[in-house]
């Protein structure tokens, strides 16, 4: 008897043990209150007023399309890497561009550079279609079924050079780009509709400037907003003249 009851407090010693050297679990962020806080302190207090804006910001999950290593990153105040060289934008950057662009709820809207698929999310709840285009077929694809998994069915996503756009699909009430180009590529300005505008980083690696097109009457009249920092765009709008054939 006295061995049994020996072993037997030995073991609850042993379990006793285990359990408190055994590390805590993990709680999971609070993702609703960090979104919450992004919004709040970065957006609205460097200026992004559009309400529709600001609740799209707040519902799309930015940790959903951030790779699970950099995830403690998602709502952080900068841009976060995303694989392949790159990146997705610092949430002030997205939600600016999406604001300048003004959209109402109708339009059909053209996005150069998927990425993870994070901007064209914030799109949808704002345009009645979004067309996406990202030249690593790699994130094209992860994007396409990323967005689909998450209930984004008015997001279309191929793979393909942003330079030439998604002529099938045009005219376009709105174009965002979302990489660097030295130039408005004309082929974009082409499927832009009467009205329309384009958001995009126009410059070098490092003198960039966030760009706003309005299209009147086949002419795009250009302002600057600020100075950005993206990653190139590239491709055709490297090698290619404008003038090339189509």
């Amino acid at each position: 008897m006295a061995d049994r009851l020996g072993r037997g407090l030995l073991a609850m010693i042993l379990l006793g043990l285990l359990t408190c050297s055994a590390p805590p679990h993990p709680e999971t962020p609070d993702w609703a209150a960090l979104r919450e806080q992004m919004v709040s302190e970065q957006i609205v207090a460097r200026g992004v007023t559009d309400p529709r804006v600001l609740s799209a910001m707040r519902r799309v999950p930015r940790h959903e399309f951030v790779p699970a290593p950099e995830r403690a990153l998602a709502y952080a105040d900068q841009p976060v890497p995303i694989g392949r060289g790159q990146t997705i934008s610092q949430p002030y950057v997205v939600a600016l561009m999406t604001e300048l662009a003004t959209l109402g709820g109708g339009e059909r809207v053209l996005e150069i550079g998927t990425g993870s698929g994070y901007q064209a999310a914030v799109l949808s709840l704002l345009a009645r279609e979004v067309y996406s285009i990202e030249i690593d077929s790699i994130l094209a694809e992860d994007a396409r079924l990323r967005l689909a998994r998450l209930g984004y069915h008015n997001v279309s996503v191929r793979a393909g050079d942003g330079f030439y756009g998604w002529s099938e699909a045009a005219p376009f009430d709105a174009i965002i780009v979302t990489a660097v180009a030295p130039r408005v590529p004309e082929r974009l300005a082409a499927q832009l509709g009467d009205g329309g505008r384009i958001v995009m980083p126009i410059g070098a690696d490092d003198a960039q400037q966030l760009m706003v097109g309005v299209k009147r009457n086949d002419a795009l009249t250009l302002r600057a907003v600020g100075d950005v920092r993206f990653v190139p765009m590239t491709g055709a709008i490297r090698t290619r003249s404008e003038r090339t054939p189509r």
